[in-house]
């Protein structure tokens, strides 16, 4: 499901026109941005979260040429899953 799946399929749920939803979207993204920029946690209860992690600087291999490079530590946002997210999707065959 791509964005504005997601935009029509809660535009239905809810009956909000897909303008205001689309909004509303873009609203929640920009302040989990805010909050993850600040240093701050964001947690939906039962949905997940999401936070800071630090990756330390590493080697690393460049695919085109397989000439070994050096990687800086970078900080990255990270999501996990909440509980009732892991059960809702615990048996879904995921593959090709």
């Amino acid at each position: 499901m791509n964005k504005s799946e997601l935009v029509n399929e809660v535009s239905e749920e809810t009956t909000f026109s897909k303008k205001d939803v689309a909004r509303v979207l873009e609203s929640v993204i920009r302040t989990i941005q805010r909050a993850l920029k600040k240093g701050e946690r964001v947690s939906l209860p039962s949905f997940g979260s999401w936070d800071l992690s630090r990756r330390k600087a590493r080697k690393g291999i460049n695919p085109a040429t397989r000439e070994t490079i050096d990687l800086p530590a970078v900080t990255v946002a990270r999501f996990r899953a909440g509980k009732s997210l892991r059960e809702d999707v615990k048996s879904v065959k995921v593959g090709n």
